[in-house]
């Protein structure tokens, strides 16, 4: 039986993306986001949930493509994300969220060499669900050299 992993899928400049299960806490309508000063521009800001703050990336522009409006399909989606030695509460903002998904890792396939709209630094691999691709991101690798430790989100220590 193929090892399955579930996968959440959004959609960024009509790609479809995905984002292992396992690191997303909650999705959320977008909501005014306060600026911090002199935050790197893929940083938008941070915004309150229950009590606890998050830094919000655009992830449009962290990708390197242009920033639009936001619509009411836009989505922030809360993650621990794997930083340095914990995992790091950080909102991104997406076009859309489509669903939750099933792919079969071992037929995930390299990013090709021939380039993208986007950073494939970022990228763990593509998977298939039926006949369309999914971009799988590589959480770590995404947010590799950005301190947000140092801009006072809330982070969870490793167990």
């Amino acid at each position: 039986m193929a090892a399955t992993s579930q996968y959440l899928t959004l959609g960024l400049a009509g790609e479809t993306f995905g984002i292992s299960i396992r690191n997303v806490r909650e999705i959320l309508d977008m909501r005014p986001i306060s600026r911090l000063p002199h935050a790197p521009d893929f940083l938008l800001g941070m915004i309150d949930v229950r009590g606890s703050g998050y830094p919000i990336v655009d992830l449009r522009i962290k990708l390197g493509l242009e920033s639009v409006a936001a619509t009411e399909a836009t989505r922030i989606i809360i993650l621990d994300v794997p930083m340095q030695d914990r995992l790091v509460g950080v909102g991104f903002v997406a076009d859309c969220v489509f669903e939750v998904t099933d792919i079969d890792e071992s037929t995930l396939e390299p990013v090709p060499s021939v380039g993208g709209r986007w950073q494939s630094d970022y990228i763990a691999g593509i998977g298939r669900k039926g006949d369309k691709f999914v971009i799988i991101f590589d959480l770590a690798r995404l947010m590799a050299g950005t301190d947000m430790a140092s801009r006072g989100e809330a982070a969870i220590e490793l167990a």
